[in-house]
This record gives structure tokens, C-alpha cells and sequence, in this order.
């Protein structure tokens, strides 16, 4: 799907939420509004159902009153509503308004009416307490009859599947912004989303006919794996596509789950808990992988289930290390690479600190060694400031590949495509940049291509660069140097005949792993400290990504008599200007 088309879409769909969220208006004083969508989220997903079932509706009362006293009855009801789900509940949103006197008891038999599957979903919301808040503040009728208008109409011969996944994304996001969360952490613009399908399908055989598997494991509202099924039968319209994710949010995962039904997927495949502390999906393993995990975020809450988990060893998931406490996105990076099948597939998006952060031996580093040693980082590509609504930081997506092909086999790519963007004309809260078609046809090209130093795009303007390295060139030796304590006339101080290490004196080189220690020491560090030494039981391991400096572009200072120059040039106009405001040239 292009952005073009989402944009066209946007708008309207902008528009239906926008309405959506107005009934807002009828929940002042009641509720405060970073209430609102404990009321406005439920409501939409029940009339989204309410709506792909109102065709049938007869139809399944009809079957309701031949099967309700037989054993099993869901698969009846099933047929019968075209879903899988169902409602037995007489009443519809017509019914419940032509009786205004019984609209709280009558609103719950039409509740209850739903499905296992649904009340699973209406169960995350909380809603039962929210109506009775509803019923004691004189609002429940007039939501219902808000929503229960043509303009509230969400059914599925007017709104297609992807188009309310997208009115239940902009409402997520307008409730994590009154709710003062950050809404980050429950939504991934589409033109990114596009942008990890288009990678990790690059080079894909999509014309063999298999099931093919896509996990999110922190999945919001669904709409990465929607996107993903999207991309794939925009490929192969025959492919099967199968759909799994876990959420930790309950609202959303709620959505998550009702927009799978609606879909004609598995509900089942959808699961609520923690990724972290508590895997839903311990023996699976996916074809693709596709996420945007918190970063930033500690993991204090699931410390002892993760340290439990990371004393199985090669058995759990984080066995090559755990990074720091106060952030825990390489872990789900570790979850991931423990789902990934053995021709598997991840695009993971994650802030600087896994590039970088921790020292060699440390955690971070560590993970980092893991992934690299056994070479399934294929590419890292850096996208541009101002990419998310709520940071403008620099973010990265991290593709993974256990199959890599021979000519990638042992090289990871590092694409800068931090120029590669189109400005938004409306920013939403921080994000001022849009992957357009055209960006994002060029990152893919550069990433198809594998082209060491390939430019493209136009320099002067948008493009992305291409760098290809060795797995081994992120790697380094940290070595202690010792020098020599001395005593009060110069003479080196002995122990046992050997010199005593001055710890003042004490320092440490990073020897990249592509050169000799003896050789570099001899080069960088004994011409300065003849009697230097290398403790060797103290060296470590390190492995690091500094994607900044592999980019990096020395610009000449501007020469002091251009800027003199440029100065006075200034005055004069400046001068000029004044002279002629007040008359006196």
C-alpha cells in the first residue's frame, strides 16, 4: 500500500475518528478527560461489532432458537453470523433507543448476548464499571445515541478492516495523549510500518504456496501485523498468512484482539501478559518478526522473572546477557532471535543505546557479541529526527536474519538514511518527517543493492548512503596497560622481582579485532610509555556499532576573514536599511 493511498484514506479516516472522539463532548463534567477513552475506546469496538453483525443479526436469532438447547452451539452461530463471533441478544442499537427507560438494562442483556470470544475483549476494558459511571451521570443514552447514528456508522460495507484499524490507531493515540502516556508506546505511524514489510520482504520468494507466520511481540493495536498480511497478499493474494502477537496494555490489546475477529483470523493467536516475564508463545517459533518495543523503558517489574529466565541458559531466552536495569530493549531483541525459525526474519526498531551503550564484557555488550558472533545482524538502518509523535530522537531499525545469503554472510550493512525523508506540513506532537513512497523506494534500493559506499538519491537533498563491514570490525580487545609505580628517587618498585603497577597511572586501549595486540601496543602505546605492559588476565571482549563515526563527514571551518567579511556585509545591509526606513540615504 502506498503512502499516497494511506494518505487519501487518512483523511476520512481522520475525519470518523475525529467524530468519534467528539462524543468527548458529552462526557465533560462526568468524566475527566483523561477519561474519555475509558469510555469512547469500548464503544467503538462494540459498535464496530454491532455494525458487521447487524446483516445477520436475524439470521442468528433464527439459529439461536433451533441450537440453544444442544451441547454446542457456537459453530451454528458462527456459520449463521459470518464471523467468529456472534451476538443472541434481540436488541440493536435501534431497539435499545426506542426504549430510553430500560436503556441500562437493556444495553447490558445486548453485552451479554456476545460471544465468549467478545467478552474476553470487553472484559480488558473494564466496561461493566464504566457503565453503571454512565447510568448514575445521565450520559449512557446519549453515547449510544451518538453512536448509534448514520454518522457513527462503522460497518464493513462503508469501513474496511484496514480503515478501522486505522480510526482504532488515531483513537489510541488521542486517549494516550489525555491520559498523559506516552503515546509511543501504543503507536508506529504507517509510512515506518511500510517501510519494515518492504525490508524484511526484500528478496522474498512470494510465489510458493505456504503458511507463513508474522509475530509482534509488543503488538498495540495489531496494525504492524496488519500491515505485514497486507504487504504479503499484495504480493500473493493466495499466500496464507498466520497472525500472532502479545500485548501488556489491556485496551489495546482488547483492540487487538476484537480487529483479529473482524479479520477472519484467530483470536486465539492473540494473547495478553507481559513478553518479558510472562511468554505466551514458548514453543513457536515465526518466519517473520516484526516490532517496535518500548525503549527507554526499565525493567524492574519482570527483573526476577527475566533473571530466572537467563539462568536456563541456552534454554530461555536471554542466556547471552542481560543489559542494563534501567533499559530493557535488547531484550526483546533476545525474545525475538529465540522465535525466529531457522529461515527466519526481524525488523526491530530501537533508539542509539544497543548500538553502543555498556562497556566490553558488560551485558549490552555482550548481546551485541551474541548476535554478531553468530552473524544474523544483516542491516541497520538509521532514520531520520522527528520520525515519532513522542521523541525526535534518532531511531534505528535493526534487521535480523537467521538465512542470510551468501553474499551478505558474514558483512552487516549499516544504511544512513537519516536525510531520506519528506517534512510533514502538520506535525503530530513531535513527528515533523514522513517516509514517503519516494523515501522509502530509495532505502529499500539501498538495501537490495549491498553496495559498499553507494549513494542514493541526490546528495544535495534526500538520499541514503550504504556501508557494508565485516562482522568482526565492531569488534575490540580491551586491554589493561600498567606502568610502573616508582619510589621517591625514580627507581620502579618490585614485588617478587616484578614491577608494581601504579594504579594511578593505569589506562586502557581498545584494540579492534582486526589487528594484532602485541603489534598495536608496540605502535600506539610503548613510543610514549617504553615501560608500559599489558596485563593480559584483565582483557575483554567488546563489541560495539559506532554508526555516527562511520558516517561521520569533516566540513572545513569556515576560513575568519569570510566570516569577518560575511559580518561586514551585514552591517552594510543592515546600515542601508535603516538609513532608508528613517529617510536619510
Amino acid at each position: 500500500m502506498s503512502n499516497e493511498r494511506f494518505s487519501t484514506v487518512g483523511t476520512n479516516i481522520a475525519e470518523k475518528a475525529t467524530m468519534i472522539w467528539n462524543v468527548a463532548d458529552l462526557l465533560r463534567g462526568p468524566f475527566k478527560p483523561h477519561e474519555y477513552g475509558l469510555v469512547i475506546l469500548p464503544m467503538t469496538v462494540v459498535k464496530r461489532f454491532h455494525d458487521c453483525l447487524l446483516p445477520t443479526h436475524q439470521a442468528v436469532l433464527d439459529t439461536w432458537e433451533k441450537v440453544q438447547k444442544l451441547a454446542v452451539t457456537d459453530g451454528f452461530l458462527r456459520r449463521a453470523s459470518g464471523y467468529q463471533f456472534y451476538n443472541t441478544s434481540k436488541f440493536t442499537f435501534e431497539r435499545l433507543l426506542s426504549d430510553p427507560e430500560n436503556i441500562e438494562s437493556n444495553f447490558r442483556d445486548y453485552l451479554n448476548g456476545f460471544s465468549a470470544n467478545v467478552q474476553d475483549v470487553l472484559a480488558k476494558f473494564e466496561f461493566d464499571s464504566i457503565i453503571k459511571r454512565m447510568v448514575e451521570s445521565n450520559t449512557l443514552y446519549l453515547v449510544i445515541k451518538e453512536f448509534g447514528s448514520q454518522k457513527g456508522y462503522l460497518g464493513p460495507d462503508k469501513i474496511s478492516a484496514v480503515d478501522c484499524g486505522y480510526i482504532f490507531e488515531d483513537l489510541v493515540r488521542r486517549f494516550s495523549e489525555s491520559f498523559g502516556e506516552e503515546a509511543g508506546a501504543h503507536f508506529t505511524s504507517r509510512d515506518i510500518i511500510y517501510l519494515m514489510t518492504d525490508l524484511l520482504l526484500s528478496g522474498a520468494d512470494m510465489s510458493r504456496q505456504e503458511n507463513i507466520t508474522v509475530y509482534d511481540m509488543t503488538m498495540g493495536t495489531s496494525q504492524m501485523l496488519s500491515c505485514m498480511e497486507e504487504r504479503i497478499h499484495d504480493l500473493n493474494p493466495e499466500m496464507q498468512v498466520t497472525c500472532f502477537g502479545q500485548e501488556f496494555n489491556p485496551s489495546t490489546f482488547a483492540i487487538a484482539k476484537a480487529d483479529m475477529m473482524i479479520r477472519g483470523g484467530n483470536p486465539d493467536n492473540m494473547r495478553f501478559g507481559d513478553t518479558l516475564s510472562d511468554d505466551k508463545f514458548p514453543d513457536y517459533t515465526f518466519r517473520y518478526i516484526i516490532s517496535n518495543p518500548p525503549f527507554g523503558i526499565d525493567w524492574k517489574r519482570e527483573q526476577k522473572a527475566v533473571e530466572k529466565e537467563a539462568e536456563k541458559g541456552d534454554e530461555g531466552r536471554f542466556a547471552p546477557g542481560l543489559p542494563k536495569i534501567s533499559d530493557g530493549q535488547q531484550l526483546f531483541v533476545l525474545n525475538g532471535l529465540k522465535k525466529l525459525d531457522e529461515h527466519g526474519k526481524m525488523a526491530i526498531i530501537q533508539n542509539g543505546s544497543p548500538l553502543f551503550s555498556g562497556d566490553a564484557g558488560s551485558g549490552p555488550s555482550e548481546i551485541r557479541r551474541y548476535i554478531l558472533e553468530h552473524d544474523w545482524l544483516d542491516c541497520i538502518i538509521q532514520l531520520s529526527t522527528d520520525m515519532f509523535m513522542n521523541t525526535g530522537i534518532s531511531t534505528y531499525i535493526w534487521v535480523l536474519n537467521k538465512n542470510k545469503s551468501l553474499a551478505r554472510a558474514g558483512k552487516v550493512q549499516l544504511i544512513d538514511a537519516s536525510h531520506c525523508f519528506t517534512p510533514r506540513r502538520k506535525s503530530i506532537g513531535t513527528k515533523r518527517n514522513d517516509i514517503a513512497d519516494r523515501d522509502r523506494e530509495l532505502i529499500v534500493s539501498a538495501y537490495t543493492a549491498f553496495v559498499d559506499g553507494g549513494i542514493y538519491g541526490d546528495k544535495a537533498g534526500v538520499y541514503c548512503e550504504s556501508k557494508i563491514f565485516a562482522t568482526e570490525e565492531f569488534g575490540y580487545n580491551k586491554i589493561v596497560v600498567e606502568r610502573p609505580e616508582r619510589d621517591a628517587n625514580g627507581e620502579i618498585v618490585r614485588k617478587k622481582g616484578k614491577p608494581v603497577p601504579d594504579a594511578n597511572l593505569r589506562d586502557t586501549e581498545n584494540v579492534p579485532l582486526t589487528e594484532d595486540i602485541a603489534t598495536y601496543f608496540a605502535r600506539e602505546v610503548l613510543p610514549y610509555a617504553p615501560d608500559a605492559w599489558i596485563d593480559e588476565k584483565k582483557t575483554k571482549l567488546g563489541y560495539e556499532i559506532p554508526m555516527t563515526r562511520y558516517f561521520y563527514e569533516y566540513k572545513q571551518p569556515e576560513k575568519s576573514e569570510d566570516i569577518l567579511n560575511r559580518i561586514i556585509g551585514l552591517e552594510e545591509s543592515i546600515s542601508a536599511s535603516l538609513k532608508n526606513l528613517f529617510g536619510e540615504g
